[in-house]
Parts: structure tokens; C-alpha cells; sequence
């Protein structure tokens, strides 16, 4: 099972343009995770102004990544919720020297994302039940591979987490009654990296 195809954006070189932006990144995210919110709601969660994050959920609809909300919008706000439910974006070369700096900068968003949530985690661990702290971690493992074998270990790990992705989805556009059939669950994050670092070599 995977992610039907309609729930999953892929970035070209004209899209990224709109999530070439740390807060667009971080704002998406909000909206997929907690679902719908106006731009003085996601104000707050992100600790910019009203008019910071109003400007960015513009830009995100111009690209296509959020829609408006029409069922909860009044006369006063503006609500708005995400298109997606996945981003998805191969890291290869881009063709072009401007769609390297704007993979670039969606790159580093990401990443940012990550290690707050890695933060945030850490600070959580006092106050966690100790079956819930005890079943985090954050681990690496240091190998040496070819391109193909890590190409290899990319895709098995991807496959093996989103089979349970499909069968205990978390986020905010999941079936109610699949989170109501799971009263025990909590949301959890799975996050892992595949980093190359190839030796510069000279010739």
C-alpha cells in the first residue's frame, strides 16, 4: 500500500520557488499536521506577526501547495488548509543554478524543522510516560557504501516506514475513524537521514 498519488505534491523547478522559505516549510507542516488555521493562528504557533504569515500562505497558494478553507472562512478571516498531505522531492542536480539555490533553501527548511523537532523531543523526555520516552531514540550509524547500496538503504527504509505511515496515519487529513479505532495511539514522528558525503578527490 502507498500514498495514493493525489495527496502527494512533487517539486519541479517551479514550484519549489514557493517552499524555498523557512517559515512556508514550517507553515505547511503546521496546517498538515493540525489541519486548517488562519495566518493570526499560525501567528501565533510560529512567533511571527499576523502579516508575516498572511503574506506566506499567499505565496503558498500561488503555488498550489494550500487551498482556502471555504467551509470555516467568514467575512473577518481567511482560513486556509493544505493541499498535500505529502511533499515529495528527489535530490538530484537541478538544471539550472536558481533552481539549486531554491532546492537549496527548501532544503535547509526542512532541516530546520527537524532539529526543533529533535529539540522540542529532548525537553519533552522528563514529563513522558516512561513506555513512551523509553520508545525514542536518536541513533546513527557510520558505513561505507556505493551510490547504488545507498541508493539501496534509502528506499528499503522509506518503504518499510511508510507501510506503517499508510496503516496508522497521523496526520490532520486521516480517517477519523481509523484515529478512533486507535483510542491508545499518540502521534509520533519518524525521521531518518541518509547523508552522503562523498571524499573531494583530486584527479
Amino acid at each position: 500500500m502507498s500514498t495514493p498519488s493525489e495527496h502527494v505534491v512533487t517539486l519541479n523547478a517551479r514550484n519549489i520557488r514557493g517552499l524555498a522559505h523557512p517559515l512556508r516549510v514550517k507553515m505547511l507542516g503546521l496546517l498538515r499536521e493540525h489541519g486548517p488555521a488562519t495566518a493570526s493562528g499560525l501567528a501565533a504557533r510560529t512567533g511571527q506577526s499576523s502579516g508575516a504569515t498572511s503574506y506566506h500562505l499567499r505565496q503558498l497558494a500561488a503555488y498550489g501547495f494550500i487551498v482556502e478553507a471555504d467551509d470555516l472562512g467568514n467575512e473577518r478571516e481567511r482560513w486556509w488548509r493544505a493541499a498535500h498531505r505529502m511533499t515529495s522531492m528527489e535530490v538530484t542536480t537541478p538544471a539550472d543554478e536558481e533552481s539549486q539555490i531554491f532546492a537549496e533553501e527548501y532544503l535547509r527548511g526542512v532541516a530546520s524543522g527537524y532539529a526543533e523537532r529533535m529539540y522540542l523531543w529532548i525537553d519533552s523526555l522528563a514529563h513522558q510516560p516512561k513506555p513512551w520516552a523509553d520508545a525514542g531514540t536518536i541513533s546513527d550509524w557510520m558505513m561505507r557504501l556505493t551510490p547504488e547500496q545507498a541508493l539501496a538503504l534509502t528506499e528499503q527504509l522509506s518503504a518499510f516506514v511508510q507501510e506503517y505511515a499508510d496503516e496508522h496515519p497521523g496526520d490532520a487529513g486521516a480517517d477519523p475513524e481509523v484515529l478512533e479505532g486507535a483510542p491508545h495511539t499518540e502521534r509520533v514522528f519518524v525521521q531518518f537521514q541518509v547523508l552522503t558525503a562523498p571524499e573531494q578527490t583530486s584527479e
